[in-house]
């Protein structure tokens, strides 16, 4: 069944480009099926279950940096994850627990950053952002794994 992300803008990336306003993109199978106004998307794709959010939605963010000090892998991993990124570095998931935890939880692992964007056929890694930057939610190739209360 494919979902349907909605949010009061949608960016395909971080890198500047025009936002679409009251925009929407499709998931169905941890995919990116489509992306465009929620009206052209629910129009597409009327039997979807739709997940509206508050705030700017985007792709999910690369960690960068050494993961947050927690008591387990699945905990450091998980907190990447609340912070709307949904891939780590290799240098810093530097020991066999760190990437278990990771490829239990779909994390990608890089051996350098890239750039993140939401490309139709892609792996859907989208993150949600409110007004002060704190992350509303992230879906981690199609599933949601964070959602703040």
């Amino acid at each position: 069944m494919e979902t349907i992300h909605t949010a009061d803008e949608v960016r395909v990336g971080w890198d500047g480009g025009e936002p679409i306003k009251d925009g929407a993109v499709v998931v169905g199978r941890g995919r990116v099926a489509a992306v465009g106004t929620f009206a052209e998307i629910r129009e597409r794709f009327p039997d979807a279950r739709v997940r509206r959010w508050p705030g700017v939605l985007g792709p999910a963010l690369i960690h960068e940096g050494p993961l947050p000090d927690a008591p387990t892998p699945r905990e450091r991993v998980h907190s990447v994850l609340k912070a709307g990124a949904v891939a780590v570095l290799e240098e810093y998931a530097d020991t066999v627990e760190l990437r278990a935890a990771a490829g239990r939880n779909d994390v990608v692992v890089l051996s350098r950053v890239r750039p993140a964007g939401i490309v139709a056929g892609g792996r859907a890694d989208l993150a949600v952002f409110d007004e002060d930057g704190a992350c509303v939610a992230t879906v981690c190739a199609g599933r949601l794994v964070h959602r703040r209360r």
